[in-house]
């Protein structure tokens, strides 16, 4: 019988929606042995396996009342296929653990996988397998695996006189969020822009192959994640704010909430751009655009100041 995506999940067996879920989730050569057994075999071909794991929780990472099920599906492989990009590999296969209300339509749920396949298969990753359980809110926890064919891009290796360059689109996200909560639904392209992120997907290796010399996610703020190359490598970083670009979107909706677009752009997360170093511009891969520069000492610094805006993303 099929399952009835309106049937609350308190009336839907767990087998019957892993069942579901399997029949979302292609399996590729790579996949020995798939979804549905105690756990997965891979087949790793060569270089180095890569994993990452990332926990999302309703009412800290995301509200029902502002994204879909197919939204939370993309957000969450999104930010563990960046993670595989900034080490400077590529994701193939991702486990998916879920805790969902009985109360929650089992469409949220199917909505939310499909998402998720749908995010995956840009990278042409593959679910392998997951669990479900219920619980008071959705809980989603991610694991990412790839493969890295060269050394991996680490956040430890900037040094001074390397310079700062940034790939993919930033402070989208933050502006969307913003939107959303003063109770607005547009711009509906930033709107968009944090429902469903649009990763560099291509970046990570890219940046490795150019040599790199450090490399983090942007998930928790430009600045924020800024300070962890800075604080990995012992080093000092200056962000240069005339070096972004203020999509009109973002001017937009700073004229309507009276802030300054900068803010969202440094001090907002979830984009999941590529914040890099590099020895020299030089260096620096097309598509790239150069932000700053790396010197002696600490911390983070914008135009040779501290930053007074949003610190980021704090987790607890």
């Amino acid at each position: 019988m099929a399952l009835s995506e309106q049937s609350p999940l308190s009336e839907v067996g767990e087998f019957e929606l892993i069942e579901a879920f399997i029949g979302l989730y292609p399996q590729g050569d790579d996949v020995i042995v798939g979804p549905g057994d105690d756990a997965a075999v891979l087949r790793i071909r060569n270089g180095h396996v890569v994993v990452s794991t990332d926990v999302m929780v309703e009412g800290r990472h995301f509200r029902r009342d502002w994204v879909q099920g197919g939204d939370v599906g993309r957000r969450a492989a999104a930010q563990n296929l960046s993670d595989i990009n900034a080490m400077g590999g590529r994701a193939h296969s991702m486990t998916v653990g879920l805790t969902l209300p009985g109360d929650l339509e089992a469409g949220w749920a199917l909505e939310f996988a499909r998402g998720f396949a749908e995010e995956c298969a840009k990278v042409g990753a593959q679910v392998v397998g997951g669990d479900t359980t219920r619980g008071d809110q959705v809980v989603v926890a991610v694991t990412a695996i790839g493969a890295l064919t060269h050394a991996p891009v680490l956040r430890s290796g900037a040094r001074a006189g390397d310079v700062v360059a940034l790939c993919g689109r930033q402070g989208w996200a933050a502006g969307g969020l913003a939107v959303l909560t003063r109770g607005f639904r547009s711009p509906r392209v930033l709107v968009e822009a944090y429902r469903s992120p649009q990763p560099p997907y291509e970046a990570g290796v890219v940046a490795a192959a150019a040599g790199a010399t450090s490399m983090i996610d942007v998930s928790d703020g430009l600045v924020a994640d800024a300070g962890h190359l800075a604080a990995e490598s012992g080093v000092a970083i200056d962000l240069h704010a005339g070096a972004f670009e203020v999509a009109e979107p973002l001017h937009a909706v700073g004229a309507a909430l009276n802030a300054d677009p900068m803010q969202f752009i440094l001090g907002g997360g979830d984009d999941h751009p590529l914040l890099a170093t590099f020895a020299s511009t030089g260096a620096v891969p097309q598509g790239w655009r150069v932000v700053g520069e790396v010197a002696e000492g600490s911390g983070v610094t914008v135009d040779g100041s501290p930053f007074e805006g949003p610190a980021g993303w704090v987790h607890f």
